[in-house]
């Protein structure tokens, strides 16, 4: 139970623009880490992906929850936090985006509790969210050596 924390640093040997725009792309993003997820709402900002957008996070076809991007800076960060239908509360998801010697790096966080008073269930959905995550990030990498 409790408070789980996802702390992921990934470095890109590409321009922080193009990392950025992918990433934030709710569907380019579902490719990376090899689930669908569709923009079900699109910000009214200037980015369809901005401030204010909803993504739904098919994890299964009977289970879906949706996530609404509550921060968002251009080529620097997004953050999000669930907003409907997830087993998970008080979720914050963090990327941020910066240059690292001629590349992009990104600290990607992810803080959240588990609804369910079960003693293993944080952690269960903690490590399949992590291994998930690194393991997208790490083949995106991969694409740009």
């Amino acid at each position: 139970m409790g408070e789980q924390h996802i702390k992921i640093i990934q470095l890109f040997n590409a321009p922080v623009d193009t990392i950025f725009g992918l990433l934030t792309d709710h569907e380019a993003f579902g490719k990376v880490i090899n689930t669908k997820i569709k923009r079900v709402v699109d910000s009214q900002s200037e980015n369809k992906n901005g401030m204010g957008a909803v993504r739904r996070i098919y994890l299964f076809p009977a289970l879906a929850f949706e996530e609404t991007v509550i921060e968002f800076e251009p080529s620097q960060l997004m953050a999000y936090t669930v907003s409907k239908g997830s087993p998970i509360k008080n979720h914050v998801g963090r990327m941020v985006f910066s240059h690292e010697g001629g590349n992009s790096r990104l600290m990607y966080t992810i803080d959240f509790e588990p609804k369910l008073p079960f003693l293993f269930f944080g952690p269960l959905i903690r490590k399949a969210i992590e291994k998930s995550m690194r393991d997208g990030l790490k083949r995106l990498s991969a694409q740009y050596e």
